[in-house]
């Protein structure tokens, strides 16, 4: 049964869909920082392991958070890595890399990445499909990916 909130049937399935493939895509970047966490090699390895920690922590809570929004809207939220790879616009990372420069580029570019997604869709969410509620939602997302690009950016100064 989809929410009663001013937004139509269809709307809210389209909706849901950006919604899912934003939900790939934090799962791909929760699995990269996963690997960053546990292969980094570096002078401050304690530092950056408790740091990956930490951000990969947050990458959960945005994908709980994500799941969640697309339930309150009515519909399912994908649920296997077949789902995620297939519909997220993040590629797996194949390269090996223990090398702490080569691992915070490739994050901080990925999390730029998702930042201009979501930019892009929150103004399709909010102004095609009328989901003020989402558009916030996604806008708070965005907050917290730049955050923590800012964060990564830090230690390529």
């Amino acid at each position: 049964m989809n929410p009663n909130i001013d937004v139509s049937d269809n709307n809210l399935k389209e909706v849901a869909t950006r919604l899912n493939t934003l939900l790939a895509d934090e799962y791909v970047f929760y699995s990269k920082t996963h690997k960053a966490h546990g292969s980094i090699k570096a002078n401050n390895f304690n530092e950056l392991h408790k740091f990956f920690e930490d951000q990969y922590e947050n990458l959960r809570k945005i994908i709980n958070d994500t799941a969640e929004r697309v339930r309150a809207l009515g519909h399912n939220e994908q649920g296997s890595l077949k789902e995620f790879l297939k519909a997220a616009r993040l590629n797996e990372e194949t390269d090996n890399s223990s090398d702490e420069h080569f691992i915070i580029q490739k994050l901080l570019e990925d999390h730029e990445s998702v930042i201009r997604s979501i930019g892009k869709d929150i103004n399709i969410i909010a102004d095609d499909y009328e989901d003020l509620g989402t558009a916030l939602f996604t806008t708070g997302i965005m907050e917290h990916h730049e955050k923590m690009a800012l964060m990564l950016r830090s230690y390529l100064q």
